[in-house]
């Protein structure tokens, strides 16, 4: 069971491609919406930024396109913390399609993307990493979650 609260969204037209399907780059839009969510969930929102010039900075990130989504596509998105260290934290996001926006995956639901990501906390004004203040470090720990299966997964080569 998620610690987390799904973040929902609905595909829009103009996420569609030339292929019919939501665009690679709204994938991205998604996850990133997903992460400001996990951001307000750990103290890390908008008047948390603004008083203290500081942020949460994706500085690596892994998307998995694992099924075609089509348009008017009702989105849950799963997150899950992997770890905090004094800067740094890991995490996941695995996006669903539900039958309706408030719905819920079903139990035996396969995400149709996933995307893994490591983020820094950064102070804006000095332009560097920083330290998590400790109510925030606090609540990645109380939040974190054993890995997917997936996470760590690196991409194929080509033979």
């Amino acid at each position: 069971m998620t610690k987390l609260p799904l973040f929902r969204s609905t595909v829009r037209p103009e996420w569609i491609d030339y292929n019919g399907h939501m665009s690679e780059a709204y994938y991205s839009l998604v996850f990133g919406h997903a992460t400001d969510a996990l951001m307000a969930e750990t103290g890390l929102g908008p008047v948390y930024r603004e008083s203290t010039h500081c942020s949460l900075y994706t500085v690596e990130s892994h998307i998995r396109f694992l099924q075609d989504v089509p348009e008017a596509a009702h989105l849950a998105i799963r997150t899950r913390v992997l770890g905090v260290a004094a800067r740094k934290a890991h995490f996941t996001h695995e996006m669903y399609v539900v039958s309706a926006l408030g719905a819920e995956p079903a139990p035996d639901a396969l995400p149709v993307a996933t995307t893994e990501l490591l983020a820094v906390h950064v102070d804006q004004q000095a332009g560097r990493a920083a330290a998590f203040p400790d109510t925030v470090r606090h609540r990645f720990t109380e939040l974190t979650e054993p890995p997917p299966a997936w996470a760590g997964s690196s991409i194929a080569t080509v033979a």
